[in-house]
């Protein structure tokens, strides 16, 4: 079964290859969606995958890459988005 979710991501996210890396890590789970810098800091995620897979790349983000510091996580759950692809905006 196929889920969809919107994931914010806050800490040090930003200028440590984060958006990178979440590509890569969607492209290996096969999730599709987007991931983009905002303004504040964080990072923004739309995300769809089989439910396992997704929730693996959930607990990914909760993680993230060596030279990141994850603070925090918020995970929303949306109607599919119908991505084709995963892209870095």
């Amino acid at each position: 079964m196929r889920k969809a979710a919107i994931i914010k991501v806050y800490g040090k996210v930003q200028g440590v290859g984060f958006r990178f890396y979440t590509n890569k890590k969607a492209v290996e789970l096969n999730i599709h969606g987007f991931v983009k810098n905002k303004p504040d800091g964080s990072v923004y995620i739309e995300a769809e995958g089989d439910n396992n897979d997704l929730a693996t790349f959930i607990d990914w983000c909760n993680i993230g890459t060596q030279w990141s510091r994850v603070l925090k996580v918020e995970v929303q759950y949306i109607p599919l988005i119908n991505s084709d692809k995963f892209r870095i905006l």
